[in-house]
């Protein structure tokens, strides 16, 4: 009789899908082009499974955008359009350089202050080794563009070949505005220089903005502030603002998406109804992990995933296999190894924090893990799988 036991676990598969645009219903896309993939590829969904959407159909489907002088409108308006601190920004032409041109356009003077070694997800302006030879002390010294210029000439980043300094000063001023730039890890360096201030941190911003407000800053606005609301009937996100857009042309930004709550309900109810499977659905952006070479966190996102359905809430709990096999059951091999294994596995508690035999697994949040899993299979070019599905990620040693 051949045997049944299952011999692969966790599939990750990126979903070919048509070229989303606004207006399109990404639900029933969404749903045909999964049932489509298995029935082509020739496998079944099966519960459990998690359907995966990456943020940037579902903000194109929304349209959800915004021009340059929709964020110069709204900076100008809640900054008074004349000298804006513009602090802690990170190092990206798709990312946060679009935004600095609106920012640019809304004001007359941007006083700059880029933090150093690297900006907040690792993007190298000078080496930690240089600032150490040049005893710098990053902590507290505030360095004028002359000054950073002496100590460490140059520096264009690593993979794309850009001095951002130079890039980002050279922007401002083509948009009419002056510029001035410093370098500063203390959010309260600004006020030297202006009180009415943008902090475009991300995963830092309510710290820094509350350090400013408490040090007698007159304005404080996070990019989390900005497009807020639509300005000249822009798109916006209520909660997030400018976080997570991205570059679309030299004029536009496509904003963070929108309230998706209702979209992976939708999906997950359109698989139940089509395949009695009970299905998990979520949308993300960026995954969260670091490149060990370039020194980058990923996750210029706010969030790994904006919206999910309640399966997704949590984190994992696992026992740690070899913890098991070199410890609880050293004495024990082949079958008796197995079943013991497995019968470890059966009777775990349902929450494992502070078990010895769960040190080593990874205590992130599901959606963050699976976010970062969906993040490398679509990848960020030209695969044409913005939908990913992921089957047996739920699964253990004794499914």
């Amino acid at each position: 009789m051949q045997n049944k036991e299952r011999r692969v676990g966790t599939i990750s598969r990126g979903i070919r899908c048509p070229i989303i645009r606004e207006g399109d219903n990404l639900a029933t896309i969404v749903t045909d082009s999964v049932l489509e993939a298995a029935q082509f590829e020739g496998f079944e969904l099966r519960d459990k499974d998690v359907i995966s959407i990456t943020e940037s159909i579902v903000a194109r489907a929304q349209g959800n955008y915004a021009s340059v002088d929709d964020i110069a409108a709204d900076v100008k308006a809640k900054l008074g359009g004349e000298t804006v601190g513009v602090i802690f920004p990170i190092l990206s032409r798709n990312r946060f350089a679009i935004c600095l041109r609106g920012i640019a356009k809304g004001c007359k003077k941007v006083v700059l202050m880029l933090s150093y070694p690297s900006d907040e997800v690792g993007n190298e302006l000078v080496s930690i080794d240089k600032i150490d030879e040049a005893g710098v002390n990053p902590y507290s010294d505030v360095l004028s563009l002359e000054r950073y210029r002496e100590l460490f000439g140059e520096n264009k980043h690593p993979f794309t070949g850009v001095d951002y300094v130079d890039y980002y000063g050279e922007l401002v001023k083509e948009c009419g505005a002056e510029v001035e730039i410093v370098f500063a890890n203390q959010p309260k360096a600004i006020l030297d220089y202006t009180d009415c201030i943008i902090n475009c941190d991300i995963h830092t911003r309510a710290r820094t903005k509350r350090i400013l407000l408490a040090a007698g800053a007159k304005v404080v606005c996070s990019l989390d502030d900005i497009l807020n609301a639509p300005v000249n009937g822009s798109g916006c996100n209520e909660k997030y603002g400018l976080l997570g857009s991205n570059k679309s042309t030299e004029d536009k930004i496509k904003l963070f998406p929108r309230d998706c709550q209702p979209l992976v309900l939708e999906i997950q109810k359109n698989i139940l109804e089509k395949t009695g499977k009970h299905v998990e659905v979520m949308v993300y952006g960026d995954g969260a992990f670091k490149d060990p070479q370039g020194k980058i966190w990923e996750l210029a996102d706010p969030v790994v995933s904006p919206a999910f359905t309640d399966g997704l809430i949590g984190t994992p709990n696992e026992l740690k296999l070899k913890y098991l096999a070199d410890n609880d059951f050293k004495d024990l091999s082949g079958d008796a190894l197995k079943e013991a294994i497995s019968k470890s596995i059966r009777e775990k508690d349902g929450d494992l924090v502070g078990n010895m035999a769960s040190q080593g697994t990874t205590p992130r949040q599901l959606t963050d893990l699976i976010g970062s899993l969906c993040d490398l299979t679509s990848g960020s070019g030209d695969k044409g799988t913005p939908v990913v599905l992921i089957q047996g990620y739920f699964d253990n040693y004794t499914n």
